[in-house]
Parts: structure tokens; sequence; C-alpha cells
């Protein structure tokens, strides 16, 4: 069994007020809403104050959400747009529609997963690799085996490429969701899988995904009455596009790298243009937001997800993994070394240190033909875990992020 991680040897990387060169100057009411007067980032124990941002809470607290999209606040973002030549008037912030989809639901092992559905891409995947990986025993050969690791890195590999193949805006997109998150496709998909590594070139004539940032937000919670909510969302790369709207106090995002950009170009540099994501006007783009809320007989027993990018859906499924198929402790659960295959590039990511995996379970994977690379940091996966017998809630944040926290009354 790999080591946990150990949070006071954890070198993490911080992007806050305090942190690095000025990444905002490029922008002056960025620098006077994340600044001080000087110009100067701000120290520990500081008071930040923001009356733009503070003024546009109160405004849309009491008006509603009409106010952002049709009140001032759609007039400072409009004329800010018009002032920085961008591209959003008041005619379409007035057209926007929120859209409500239905959850993706799949069962695994008697529990009733549930995650978020297109255009994020986590609830198809996450459920569909449970459903790949619910036939083998993978709990008697443990959760960091080399046969284990092989098949969740197959289970990956195949829910990557129907995350890139099969995967947008359901408003421009059919997408076949009950298919994809079906058992008879997962069986067929797991048919594939053999004892060696299926080479991802195999799978398709187009490789590697777009690169996705890691400064997404999620936080899990539960309240007395039994009501979960799983929260997963980002501005795209910290501070979003680094712009403050003038008078309104805050940042607009960075979000249109998530399309695919270039229609039919898809190379080893990273660029895919496969349909089901390409831009349009209107389409919503692709994201891989995991949020996850874990049913049994319609109580509480998992509510989980995380930042990441790409390595989103595949922490939330070792978390739903080790809470499920290992019964680890809800510590453990959070604390275990996780692995991230994304189809392309082809490789095999072993979290941390090499240290947290044996050398025997290293070669193994080698001679299986998995391309293997060690280190780095995977995820951020505040949870909520229910002893389902006793009731007792764990709150566990995951102590990869310093700032990480869990509290309850």
């Amino acid at each position: 069994m790999p080591k946990l991680f150990d949070p006071g040897k954890l070198d993490i990387a911080r992007d806050d007020l305090g942190r690095g060169p000025d990444r905002l100057a490029t922008f002056p009411e960025s620098v006077a809403a994340f600044r001080k007067g000087d110009g100067s980032p701000w120290q520990s124990g500081e008071r930040l104050v923001q009356p733009d941002l503070a003024a546009t809470l109160d405004r849309i607290a009491s008006e509603g959400p009409d106010e952002f999209y049709k009140g001032k606040t759609a007039e400072l973002i409009a004329a800010y747009m018009a002032a920085h030549d961008g591209l959003i008037g008041r005619d379409d912030l007035a057209s926007y529609q929120a859209r409500e989809r239905p959850p993706v639901q799949t069962k695994y092992r008697g529990f009733d997963v549930y995650g978020m559905g297109p255009p994020a891409s986590g609830g198809i995947v996450v459920g569909l690799m449970l459903n790949i990986l619910e036939p083998y025993d993978l709990r008697s050969d443990g959760p960091h085996s080399a046969r284990t690791l092989h098949r969740v890195t197959e289970a990956m590999r195949r829910g990557f490429f129907t995350r890139a193949t099969a995967i947008g805006d359901p408003d421009f997109v059919d997408v076949p969701t009950n298919f994809l998150t079906s058992k008879a496709h997962a069986d067929e998909l797991a048919r594939t899988i053999g004892d060696g590594a299926t080479p991802s070139a195999s799978l398709a004539t187009f490789p590697i995904l777009p690169s996705e940032s890691s400064e997404t937000t999620h936080l899990s919670t539960l309240d007395a009455d039994g009501s979960a909510v799983a929260l997963t969302y980002t501005l795209e790369e910290g501070y979003g596009s680094k712009a403050v709207v003038a008078g309104a106090g805050f940042l607009l995002n960075n979000e249109m790298g998530d399309f695919n950009l270039i229609p039919g170009r898809t190379d080893q540099s990273g660029r895919i243009g496969t349909p089901a994501n390409l831009i349009a006007g209107g389409k919503r783009m692709l994201s891989s937001q995991s949020p996850t809320i874990v049913l049994r007989d319609g109580r509480v027993r998992l509510v989980t997800g995380s930042p990441g990018g790409r390595t989103i859906p595949n922490t939330t499924l070792w978390v739903v993994l080790n809470v499920l198929e290992f019964n680890l402790d809800p510590r453990a659960a959070v604390d275990a070394p996780r692995t991230h295959h994304p189809w392309f590039p082809d490789i095999l990511t072993l979290e941390g240190p090499a240290v947290n995996w044996t050398g025997e379970t290293r070669t193994a994977l080698g001679q299986l033909g998995h391309s293997i690379q060690i280190g780095g940091i995977q995820g951020d996966a505040h949870s909520i875990v229910v002893d389902l017998t006793s009731g007792t809630i764990h709150g566990v944040a995951d102590r990869r992020r310093q700032t990480s926290r869990a509290s309850g009354d």
C-alpha cells in the first residue's frame, strides 16, 4: 500500500494576493481591486476591502439575476467590453439563459452515483469508468497493485477517448448519455481490455486533448436534513482573464480555451479539432468538472469532486473507489496517492514521489506496456463521507492544498 501524503512535506504552489509577480498589472482596474494603493501586494493579516464588488453583490441580492444580465451590472460589463475591444454586448447578456440539466446517474456496487451532465464531461466519464471497473474484483488485488492500476488506467483511457469524441453542449451536439453510461456499453469496452496496455492511437486516429488549467474550486456540503451539494466552479486559470470589470469589482473568466479552437486540426502539440466541442455562437464549452454525490437507499454516502483540469474525473474516480470499493477510512480515501491517464498523451502519471509506489508495481506496469511518469500533486478533493451504520459525518479537507478546511456544527 503506497504511503499517504504528509502535508508537512508537500511543496504546494499557491496563487494568492501576496505571491509572485503582479500578473494583473495589464489592467488598471485589476490592480485597483487586488493591490494596495501603491500597487504592492497584500501581506498576511492586512485587510482587503472591495467596495465595487460589494455594491454589485448588494444589487444582485436585492434585484435578482436580471440585475446581472439586464441591470446596472450589465451596463458596466458592456461598457468595459466596448472600451477594451470585447465582443459581449448588452443584447448578448440579456439573451443569456442558464440551462438546468438532468444529472447523470449510474450504479456501482449497489450505490447510486450522481454526476454533472454535459457540457461538463465528468458525470459521463466517471460513470463510464465505474461501469467498466465494476465486473473486476479490484478489492482482492488492492487499490495500488499493478493489476488494479492497469485496469483503472485502461478505464481512464476509454473514458477520456469518449470525452474527446462524444461529449459537448447538448444544445448543439447529440450526446447519447444513456448509452454512454449503460452497463452494456461498459461491458463492450471492458472486453477490449487485455493483459497489456492498449495503445491510445488504436482507439482513434487523432491524439492529445487541449490543456486545461488546474485553478478550479470545489466544495462539498451536507446539511442537518441530509441535503447535499457538490459544487465545482472555475474562472479558468488563476484570476481568470486577469481583467476586473470597471465599477463592478469582479474578474472576467478565461473559458474560451476549453473549446476546440481549430476545426479539423488535431496534432501532437496539444490541439484537437473534433466537432463536438468546436466554437459556435451561444454554445457552452466542454469542461472536466465532476461534482459527484453517492447515495445508498436515498441516504448520502459520499459528496466529492475536485479542481485539476483534465485530472478532475480521475481524481474523483479514485475517491469514489477508495470509499466504495476499497473501504478506506475517510482520511485515507482522500490522502491516498492518485493516478491519471488522459488518453493522450499516452502516459500514466503516478502522483507524488516515487516512494509512494513500489518498485515491483512500477516494473510490472512497465512490463504491461504502460509509459509511466512519477510526480506532481493531483487534485484537491474536498469530500464528505457518511458512515451509514452510525450516521457519523466526516468532513475531509484534502491536505494537498494548504488553505483547505473542513468544518461543521
